[in-house]
């Protein structure tokens, strides 16, 4: 069954007086524990169709399908419950609640989805060593650099094993050194996890890491590359 599965997805925005449009009859199939970078200039659509995907934006027309459901037409509440346990974000900002430590950042989603205190407290002690933030529970997001929290973002992204992770730009704000051990960890975590990664970036680095890149201009799919062996 394949993770992602996207049919003839069209998006347009209304722009001043001009029509944009962010999907231009998109399709595409993201088969499981893939590895994949979307890679388009600014405007050209990669993170709508990352929204698309995640259900946070619908598109106009078309159809969307996450592990074999179809999420275009679900209702509010059944597309944050699909989002809450099958879904991963990452995004370029963290999105971190700023009053919370790591480990309550981390423990936030899990607590949605009623996972008991002890439950949210081994998990979370265990993903945080996993993503190298061991000793640092305990620190809220100002006490800690970008990259530790987006290392943060990607523990409360990945806690609750969720079959798809998307990230947008997740590099954005970090030096090459932190985004290369960044890409590692993710690397690491479908291999090791099977979670299937959806990477919206414009950073050649990034993409190097990608098992499969497609690239967008102008709201169409212009090139599919697999780069290497799923």
């Amino acid at each position: 069954m394949s993770a992602v599965r996207c049919i003839d997805l069209c998006k347009t925005y209304r722009q001043g007086d001009q029509d944009i449009k962010a999907l231009d009859h998109v399709s595409l199939e993201i088969a499981a524990k893939g590895f994949v970078c979307l890679s388009a200039p600014s405007g050209g659509g990669k993170t709508t169709l990352l929204n698309a995907i995640g259900g946070l934006d619908i598109p106009d027309s078309g159809e969307v399908w996450v592990a074999g459901q179809r999420i275009d037409q679900l209702s509010k509440g059944a597309l944050a419950s699909l989002r809450l346990q099958q879904i991963g974000f990452v995004f370029q900002a963290y999105n971190l609640i700023p009053v919370l430590s790591a480990r309550e950042n981390v423990e936030f989603v899990m607590q949605v989805q009623g996972v008991s205190k002890d439950g949210r407290r081994e998990k979370s002690t265990a993903i945080l060593k996993e993503v190298g933030l061991a000793g640092l529970e305990d620190r809220r997001p100002a006490e800690m650099s970008g990259g530790q929290q987006q290392r943060v973002a990607v523990a409360r992204a990945i806690v609750s094993k969720p079959a798809l992770v998307l990230a947008d730009e997740p590099t954005a704000n970090l030096d090459s050194k932190t985004s290369d051990e960044l890409m590692e960890l993710f690397v690491e975590l479908n291999e090791h996890h099977g979670t299937t990664f959806v990477i919206a970036t414009h950073d050649r680095r990034v993409m190097g890491y990608a098992k499969r890149l497609i690239k967008m201009l102008d709201g169409r799919i212009v090139d599919d590359i697999n780069q290497r062996a799923a």
